[in-house]
């Protein structure tokens, strides 16, 4: 039998599972590891799923994680603001469209298929003159918005995840 998810419940135990889950220690105790509030699914993310299900532009959503990172999709239209993200470098995947960065040194176009990866503490501006869809992938709590703040500044959603 193929595994189930992976707990989200605080009492499912390695001795005493929630039918269909896999509990993923989290500290022994003992011989029983607890599973944590929150933890990822063990199933496929179909990212074309996910993007049909919201359409807000430049509002990312949580739909994986990996270690400390996230795994965010976004649809994106218009111009974004310029800023930096002086702790992290920042992983543009275009998923569908055409998607323009900005660079104060030259622009950077990534079509369907193509990624670019915007050193930390360079500033950029992303833009894209028709509805894209990407993915990103950057560590726990990165603001969208960088250091530039404003009314673009999307509120964290892991809804998706």
């Amino acid at each position: 039998m193929a595994p189930g998810p992976i707990c989200a419940a605080a009492q499912c135990s390695f001795d005493d599972p929630e039918p269909g889950h896999v509990p993923r220690p989290s500290g022994l105790v003992g011989a029983v590891a607890t599973c944590e509030a929150g933890d990822m699914v063990n199933e496929v993310v179909d990212i074309t799923e996910k993007l049909s299900l919201f359409s807000e532009h430049w509002s990312p959503k949580v739909v994986a994680r990996l270690n400390d990172y996230e795994i965010k999709v976004v649809k994106v239209k218009g111009e974004f603001v310029w800023h930096t993200h002086d702790d992290t470098d920042e992983l543009f995947l275009v998923v569908a469209g055409e998607l323009s960065i900005q660079l104060r040194d030259g622009d950077v176009r990534l079509s369907a298929g193509q990624l670019f990866v915007v050193p930390r503490g360079v500033e950029h501006c992303p833009v894209a003159d028709g509805e894209v869809h990407a993915l990103l992938i950057e560590p726990t709590g990165v603001v969208n918005t960088g250091d530039a703040g404003g009314a673009l500044t999307a509120a964290y959603d892991d809804s998706l995840a």
